[in-house]
């Protein structure tokens, strides 16, 4: 018999606000960039840091490695990760995490990924006015 896993929705004890981001946020690791782009979500989860989302067309691909690790938030769903396998093969072991079906009330996260800041080097910062 398989335990059945608790399943939450965000509200006043547990708020999770989804929002398109103002700034521009690129993730390194060393200096190869990894994720740039101006198309980011910001995750404002109760009392957590903000997180920062990034659609994973805007994400170089060719660093990451499905991993098996594997995790549960009962406001959100099942995660997933990726390591990043980079140039000179360090291996950040489950430092990409996704929702690949993420509950309804985080839906806006789906295809993007997020980065654990104690792994690479994520930096969010205005982006440059448009000349019009």
């Amino acid at each position: 018999m398989t335990e059945a896993r608790a399943r939450r929705t965000p509200g006043p004890d547990h708020p999770i606000v989804v929002d398109r981001s103002a700034l521009h946020v690129i993730v390194r690791n060393g200096s190869a960039v990894i994720a740039e782009t101006d198309r980011a979500l910001e995750m404002h989860e109760a009392s957590y840091r903000v997180v920062y989302y990034i659609p994973l067309d805007d994400v170089d691909r060719s660093v990451l490695r499905p991993s098996v690790h594997h995790t549960y938030c009962p406001f959100k769903g099942e995660a997933s990760y990726y390591d990043i396998i980079d140039s000179n093969r360090t291996d950040l072991t489950a430092a990409v995490w996704y929702y690949p079906d993420p509950f309804p009330a985080v839906a806006a996260i789906d295809g993007h990924v997020a980065f654990y800041i104690d792994r690479v080097n994520v930096t969010a910062t205005p982006r440059e006015a448009t000349v019009r």
